[in-house]
């Protein structure tokens, strides 16, 4: 019997499936960014985090980052989701290489047990130059985040379900006791899933969970 089930977020409870580069559009350093990320990203998360928050961001007025938080769009009936799984008895946690400030948003909004995303710290209305990133770019990282619960919460890694899109939310999907890719960007996420679905509305996702 599965007991807790993990999302990611991007593309699986919200919209956005690219809040960081969406970020740097409305901070206006969307070129150096995108040469930054690719350069970075899978090779070197310390070095894009110092030359991202701290050389480019620092100072910057957080407006547009909470413009940003507070437009997110749900990717379908959150509320029936969230419902449906809290109705059955499991727990809910966010693993997302995305903003902390949106997964807390989630949480109020349904009730999400455990949150684990990327934090920009703001300070007096203004980005203070600090990211804590639990998970960084994703990938092993949020393998460890289910090992790391497996272990505190004493729930076996086979009583888990994960749900993802993409490349990242693979390694987490490999060791989960039931994986459901949504709208799969990857085709080696699409063979290694255990279900997979093609849905505009996240909720439909209930039909594996009966």
């Amino acid at each position: 019997m599965h007991k807790i089930i993990c999302f990611d977020m991007s593309g699986v409870l919200v919209k956005s499936t690219n809040f960081w580069m969406e970020l740097h559009k409305r901070f206006n350093t969307y070129e150096k960014g995108k040469v930054l990320t690719d350069k970075y990203l899978h090779t070197d998360y310390d070095r894009l985090v110092e030359e991202v928050v701290v050389k480019l961001w620092k100072g910057l007025d957080a407006t547009p980052y909470f413009e940003l938080v507070n437009s997110i769009e749900y990717t379908g009936d959150l509320e029936k989701l969230f419902s449906y799984v809290k109705s059955k008895g499991y727990l809910t946690a966010i693993i997302s290489g995305s903003s902390l400030d949106i997964a807390r948003i989630l949480q109020k909004d349904f009730g999400v047990d455990y949150l684990f995303a990327n934090h920009l710290v703001i300070k007096d209305k203004k980005v203070a130059g600090t990211f804590i990133w639990p998970i960084g770019a994703g990938f092993t990282k949020k393998a460890h985040v289910l090992k790391h619960l497996s272990e505190s919460l004493s729930i076996p890694l086979e009583e888990f379900i994960y749900v993802g899109d993409d490349e990242t939310d693979i390694d987490a999907m490999k060791i989960a006791g039931k994986s459901i890719a949504i709208n799969p960007r990857s085709d080696n996420l699409r063979k290694m899933s255990t279900h997979v679905i093609e849905t505009d509305d996240v909720s439909d996702i209930i039909r594996f969970l009966e």
